[in-house]
């Protein structure tokens, strides 16, 4: 099938003679820059979008890989693919009139289940490195014990580990960062594991909670206006819609405080968000903070701050219908529903939640105890995912999971 697909695709190029490039989203660079660069209208690309959709053109973050077509004499962009999270992009194309479009759609991808065993011969992510060849899955072990194992003490070489996550492909290549499930090493004898519980927070093999960052309430007091949504089909407007953060609804000039300790990357004026400032935190994490009405004095790009230091004020600049605080949680620049983090965390399993997370445990280590006796050979092919030309003249995709490319 995949080889189907490979062909049929490379057909659909060569007759319609278009030309595709992936490439990298380089720091510094906005949407409007972009559209400048390639000649794009920014009116009916940006200025004519409704407010939802031109704060979504914020959330193109550095080093995302987006895909561009062109025709044969690479003179006329046709189509643009840029994703902004793991579930949706933003896609600007030529239409059968010869007219640029905007939309959002979902990124159409396949997710693999992956899991294995290994021994250490000098390093636990040697080790992982040289059997999955996936610098993500090194990171998510390693960070699954940071607060636990010094791999650089208490490893030997000898120690086997076991490894179970999921990896979302695009284009047929990784695409996002894994969602860990089990990471397991024996130490001198014993065990140590990191469990994915139902609550998509990681636990220890007893139900003691191992995620170490914790965030701060923003703005207290406040009520949440409006949630988290990572992509949701809007059945009246015929679109799709997501809002990458949360909505602290309270009276201008309240003070916004750091949701925890780290370091200003960003401070700006923005045409969407308004004044808005980032900060990158410990472990991957980054915070975002939109729509201030001013920055507190002596905040600059560089400044370290410490969490609950007030860094702002409750504003309604850039696309805002009335004062509030937009607040953005990223970990490896992919947006997560930040009540899943600001939260007050019992450390420590109770109850009905414990038998369930002792269920998820048994299934997790049953796996694990397969894998160590037949361990699988991970190879380094990848699937492929046909290019999808949503919307476009030339091409249809039909389905998400099972896209086929037609002319």
């Amino acid at each position: 099938m995949i080889k189907i697909l490979l062909f049929l695709f490379s057909l659909s190029l060569i007759l319609n003679a278009s030309h595709v490039e992936y490439k990298k989203w380089e720091s510094g660079v906005t949407y409007l820059s972009f559209l400048s660069k390639y000649d794009l209208p920014s009116r009916p690309l940006y200025w004519n979008l409704d407010g939802e959709d031109r704060i979504l053109t914020e959330e193109i973050y550095s080093g995302v890989g987006y895909q561009m077509m062109f025709d044969d004499d690479h003179k006329t962009l046709e189509q643009v693919m840029i994703p902004i999270s793991d579930e949706l992009q933003l896609h600007v194309y030529l239409d059968v009139n010869n007219s640029y479009k905007f939309e959002a759609i979902p990124i159409i991808y396949k997710t693999k289940h992956i899991a294995f065993s290994t021994t250490i011969e000098s390093y636990a992510s040697e080790a992982i490195m040289r059997a999955t060849h996936s610098k993500r899955a090194q990171s998510a072990f390693v960070n699954g014990f940071r607060k636990s194992i010094n791999f650089s003490l208490h490893v030997q070489k000898g120690d086997p580990l076991v490894m179970i996550y999921d990896q979302k492909y695009r284009f047929g290549q990784p695409f996002s960062m894994p969602r860990l499930q089990l990471a397991k090493i024996r130490l001198h004898g014993k065990w140590h594991g990191v469990y994915l519980g139902a609550d998509e927070r990681y636990y220890d093999a007893k139900g003691h909670e191992v995620e170490g960052f914790l965030l701060g309430n923003p703005v207290r007091g406040a009520r949440i206006s409006s949630g988290f949504t990572r992509r949701r089909w809007h059945p009246v407007l015929h679109k799709y819609r997501a809002h990458l953060g949360i909505d602290y609804a309270a009276p201008r000039g309240t003070p916004i405080h750091a949701a925890g300790a780290g370091r200003i990357i960003e401070m700006r004026r923005s045409t969407s968000y308004g004044n808005l400032t980032k900060i990158r935190h410990a472990d991957g994490y980054m915070t975002l903070y939109a729509h201030q009405k001013k920055f507190r004095a002596g905040m600059r790009r560089g400044k370290k701050v410490k969490k609950g230091e007030v860094i702002g004020y409750i504003g309604t600049t850039g696309i805002s219908t009335g004062p509030h605080l937009h607040f953005g949680l990223y970990k490896h620049n992919r947006a997560i529903n930040p009540r899943s983090v600001i939260q007050v965390t019992t450390k420590k399993l109770k109850g009905e939640k414990k038998k369930q997370f002792r269920a998820i445990v048994k299934r997790y280590d049953e796996e694990a105890e397969k894998i160590l006796e037949n361990p699988p050979v991970l190879t380094r092919d990848r699937d492929f995912t046909p290019v999808c030309y949503v919307n476009h003249p030339k091409f249809k995709v039909e389905g998400e999971d099972n896209a086929t490319v037609r002319k």
